[in-house]
């Protein structure tokens, strides 16, 4: 039996364990170390007095039809309606013989996906639309002047030597300054210019003005499945936020004999030769730290990259590489969770919400006198995480920063403050209706596409001579991956070591497609 160590109990980290597991594979004996008491990564959810919390947002869609499979057999369609479909009347196509998400708890809900900027205190569908109401929002002047920047940018096309390069490729320099620029730079700390094209190829793909036309007009002539992609409208959702998927996935992964130790943070990683031979973990419990050495045979990591090579020990690492390693870059996440009375916004939508509040998921602030960047509703992601849903209203405001920054070292009560006051400038609500509040952190939410970045290949291929060693996921590839493309970073390297395949491209290759995330066949 061959004993393999996963670091890290997010999508990555728990597909692996359970594709090692599955079909009771006696196999492989799996331990999986996780540095938090949590499951999921920064796809838990966060419980507090009855509301959850979902940490950046979590759409399950995949163009993946094997990902999307996993997700189903995992936590079934709903078969009957939610709370709020079945108040307001609100038709979904439901799944025979699915569970009723108001008598059982392992159901998949399907949602709505709205999602919009938020700029001049107007709303801007996202991806941005050729609606009329986009066009008054934007006023004469300034649509003229973006429909004349798109037009240049058919004829003189950039060289894409930076993010800024792509969008401006795309959508005109108008509409990148009006939708992008500041959004970006909230998110990056660094304006596009200074950020690798990458990121734009790894995110937005083939999203451009002339995808948004064709879509538009696929779906007014009613052709929309015979496109070859059109934007989603629609997602999958557990019923209590994407953690709730983690953690069910974990029990089954304990239930087939595999072990998910948490409290064990990797501090070390002791190689001999071109080979990994065990991870020194620091314990922590009751207040009390100790160290364990754990060996194995095979190392799947899900940690951040730059903390795995600093971690090594036992081989002399090349100059260069710990350099690229301790040069890349992150952007760490800060999320309030605000219990309202209610928003100051209207829904002027023909979508019907209880408490009838904007139908958003997420709203993309654009303002560039603030420094919120999304703000989550809960209540449309799931009625259910949300302990009084017609009452209330339990909004997340997300704010991207470095650790240790001005913003990470606020106590909670002087960023919530701060928060609340963006909010009130920028009439979203009335700070005497809040009712309670919540903060979170993040570390190493984002990996970052400038610094060292640009030289990532040459540490690819530095850690995949380590014959022993797969990286997966988000942080353990440090690329920007949803939760299907992290999952199948892991599908491949179970394939790989299950039938003893050396390579690890097909690993590093998961989504380089071209193509928007968010598109369907």
């Amino acid at each position: 039996m061959k004993k393999v160590i996963i670091i890290g109990a997010g999508p990555a980290g728990l597909t692996a364990a359970y594709e090692l597991l599955k079909d009771r594979n006696k196999e492989y004996e799996v331990i999986v170390l996780e540095e938090s008491n949590e499951i999921g990564g920064i796809s838990k959810t966060v419980k507090y007095k009855g509301n959850r919390m979902d940490i950046g947002g979590h759409r399950f869609f995949s163009k993946d039809k094997q990902i999307m499979k996993f997700w189903e057999e995992l936590m079934p369609l709903q078969g009957a309606d939610s709370y709020d479909d079945k108040v307001l009347g609100r038709k979904k196509i439901l799944k025979e013989g699915g569970p009723n998400p108001e008598k059982e708890d392992r159901v998949m809900l399907t949602r709505n996906r709205v999602s919009r900027i938020y700029y001049l205190k107007k709303f801007f569908d996202y991806p941005i639309s050729m609606k009329k109401e986009t066009f008054m929002n934007m006023g004469i002047v300034r649509t003229l002047k973006a429909g004349f920047s798109y037009l240049k940018t058919t004829f003189v096309k950039r060289e894409e030597k930076s993010l800024e390069d792509f969008y401006i490729n795309r959508f005109g320099k108008v509409l990148y300054s009006m939708f992008f620029e500041k959004y970006t730079e909230k998110l990056w700390g660094r304006n596009p210019s200074q950020i690798s094209a990458d990121w734009g190829a790894q995110r937005v793909k083939g999203l451009s003005i002339r995808a948004v036309i064709k879509d538009m007009f696929s779906k007014k002539n009613g052709k929309k499945d015979n496109v070859e992609t059109s934007l989603i409208e629609e997602f999958w959702y557990p019923k209590y936020g994407p953690g709730q998927l983690w953690e069910t996935l974990a029990t089954e992964i304990e239930k087939l004999g595999g072990k998910i130790n948490k409290g064990y943070s990797v501090k070390k990683i002791k190689l001999n030769k071109d080979k990994v031979e065990a991870v020194e973990c620091e314990i922590i419990k009751n207040s009390k730290s100790k160290t364990e050495v754990i060996e194995g045979d095979i190392f799947i990591s899900s940690m951040p990259i730059k903390d795995l090579v600093i971690g090594f020990e036992g081989k002399r690492i090349p100059k260069e590489i710990r350099e690229i390693a301790e040069g890349l870059p992150y952007r760490d996440f800060i999320t309030v969770g605000l219990l309202v009375k209610k928003l100051n916004l209207e829904n002027k939508t023909k979508i019907r919400t209880l408490g009838n509040i904007v139908p958003d998921c997420w709203i993309y602030v654009q303002e560039a006198d603030v420094k919120l960047g999304r703000i989550q509703i809960f209540n449309n992601w799931s009625p259910y995480l949300v302990k009084n849903p017609e009452e209330n209203v339990w909004i997340g405001l997300e704010y991207f920063c470095n650790e240790n920054d001005a913003f990470w070292n606020m106590s909670d009560n002087e960023f919530i403050e701060f928060a609340i006051e963006e909010l009130e400038k920028m009439d979203v609500i009335n700070k005497e209706d809040v009712i309670d509040s919540h903060r979170e952190k993040v570390k190493k939410a984002y990996p970052a596409y400038f610094d060292t970045y640009k030289d990532i290949d040459k540490l690819i291929e530095y850690l995949n001579k380590f014959e022993n060693l797969y990286c997966v996921g988000r942080n353990g590839q440090h690329r920007y991956n949803n939760m299907d493309h992290s999952m199948a970073t892991s599908i491949e390297a179970v394939k790989n070591i299950k039938n003893n395949i050396k390579t690890r491209k097909n690993i590093w290759n998961v989504n380089t497609e071209k193509e928007y995330h968010e598109t369907k066949k």
